[in-house]
C-alpha cells in the first residue's frame, strides 16, 4: 500500500516536512549529507522494528528541536498512521494507526517495508548479527507477529542472564519461567525465519538466470530441533545454565544462528564473490522477497533503496528499473544527480537540501 502523504516533525534535519509522493518511484536528490536518507528512515519508521539505521530513537529527534519527533503518513483509504516520541520520554515510542494508540508491530498489518543501504554492501562478509537481522526484516514483512516473538525472547533472555550473572545464586524456578518463555517465543522465531528461507529460496532457485545473479539460501549457526523445536530448547538452556553463566551471555538459541548465502550459477558461497556481485546477490534476494510478498499478502511492500544507481554498473542499473517499472509498487531512491536514474515512467521527483525537499 503506498503512502500518499509523509509528514515530519522535528526529525533528523527536518523541523517541519510534508512532501506528496506518487504511488511508483519516489526519487530523492541532492547533494551528499542534504538529508535524502533521513526520508528514507521515516519510512522505515512506519513498521516495527528500529529503522533502516538500527538508531535509539533519541538519536532521530532534531538536534535543535524540544527532544520528541513524528512521523506521520496517510495510506489509502485513507487510513493515518503515524509514531514517534515526547520530549518527556525520549525512548518510549508511540504509534497511532486512524487516531488510536497501537503497537508497533500492528503497523506491519498496514504496511511492508523492506530497504537496501550502502551500508549493507558488506553483509556478507562481516558478522552474522547483520543477517539475522536482515533476515528477520523479510521475515517481519510477511508475518508482522514476528516483532513481538523477537522482543519477548530478547527480554526473557536479557532477564535470564541478569540471574544467571547474580553471585547468590539464581532462583531455579525463576529461570525455568524464563527459559520456558524464551523457548516459546524462541521456536516461534525459528520456525517463522524457516518457513520464509524454505519460501523465498525455491523462489530464488526457479527464477532463470540474468543480471541478478540466482541465490540460494540455508540456515546454519544454531538450529532447532525440526520435531520439537520448543523443547528442545528448553532442554539446551537448562542444561547449559553454567557454561552460560561463566561466558556471561545465553549461547543457545535463534539469536545464535546465521543466514548463509551462495551464487547457485557459481557454487561458492556469498562472501568469495566480488563486491559487484555481492550487492547483486542482495538485489536478487530483496527483488524476489519483494514479488513473495506481493503473492502472499495481495499488496507489494514499500522499496527502500539507498544510493542504489551510483552503485550498479548501467546494465545492471538499467535491468532494475525495468524490473521495478514491471513490478509495479512504490519504490523510494536516493542519489545525487537526476541523471543516474534515467527517464523512470511515472517518477515523483524531489530535491533535498536545507531541511526541505521541493519537487524538482
Amino acid at each position: 500500500m503506498p503512502l500518499s502523504r509523509l509528514m515530519l516533525t522535528d526529525f533528523r534535519s527536518y523541523a517541519d516536512l510534508a512532501i506528496q509522493p506518487g504511488p511508483g518511484f519516489v526519487v530523492l536528490t541532492g547533494e551528499n549529507g542534504a538529508g535524502k536518507t533521513n526520508v528514507l528512515e521515516a519510512v522505515s519508521l512506519l513498521t516495527a522494528g528500529r529503522g533502516l539505521r538500527q538508531a535509539t530513537l533519541s538519536e532521530m529527534a532534531r538536534a535543535e528541536g524540544p527532544g520528541g519527533f513524528a512521523v506521520a503518513a496517510r495510506l489509502e483509504g485513507p487510513v493515518e498512521i503515524g509514531t514517534g516520541t515526547l520530549a518527556s520520554a525520549p525512548e518510549r515510542r508511540q504509534v497511532r494507526i486512524s487516531g488510536a494508540a497501537a503497537s508497533a508491530a500492528a503497523l506491519g498489518e498496514w504496511l511492508s517495508v523492506l530497504w537496501l543501504t550502502p551500508s549493507m554492501d558488506r553483509l556478507f562478509v562481516e558478522g552474522a548479527s547483520g543477517r539475522r537481522r536482515f533476515l528477520d526484516r523479510l521475515v517481519l514483512a510477511r508475518e508482522p507477529t514476528h516483532a513481538t516473538h523477537a522482543a519477548r525472547y530478547e527480554a526473557a533472555m536479557r532477564a535470564r542472564n541478569r540471574l544467571l550473572a547474580e553471585e547468590s545464586g539464581a532462583d531455579p524456578a525463576w529461570l525455568t519461567a524464563l527459559e520456558a518463555g524464551m523457548a516459546e517465543h524462541g521456536a516461534a522465531i525459528a520456525v517463522a525465519r524457516a518457513r520464509t528461507v524454505a519460501a523465498l529460496g525455491g523462489r530464488l532457485a526457479n527464477q532463470q538466470e540474468g543480471p541478478f545473479a540466482r541465490a540460494g539460501l540455508t540456515l546454519g549457526g544454531w538450529l532447532p530441533d525440526a520435531d520439537d523445536p520448543q523443547g528442545r530448547l528448553v532442554a539446551e538452556l537448562r542444561a547449559g545454565r553454567g557454561r552460560d553463566g561463566a561466558a556471561g551471555r545465553t549461547l543457545a538459541g535463534p539469536h545464535r544462528s546465521d543466514l548463509a548465502v551462495t551464487h547457485i550459477g557459481k557454487g561458492q558461497p556469498a562472501d568469495r564473490c566480488s563486491t559487484g556481485e555481492q550487492k547483486a546477490l542482495l538485489l536478487a534476494v530483496v527483488l524476489a522477497h519483494a514479488d513473495l510478498i506481493a503473492e502472499d499478502r495481495g499488496r507489494r511492500p514499500i522499496l527502500l533503496l539507498d544510493e542504489i544507481a551510483a552503485h550498479l554498473d548501467p546494465f545492471r542499473r538499467a535491468a532494475l528499473f525495468e524490473r521495478l517499472a514491471a513490478s509495479g509498487g512504490q519504490v523510494w531512491m536516493t542519489g545525487t544527480e537526476q541523471g543516474l536514474f534515467g527517464d523512470l515512467p511515472g517518477a515523483s521527483w524531489f530535491v533535498v537540501a536545507d531541511g526541505t525537499a521541493l519537487p524538482g
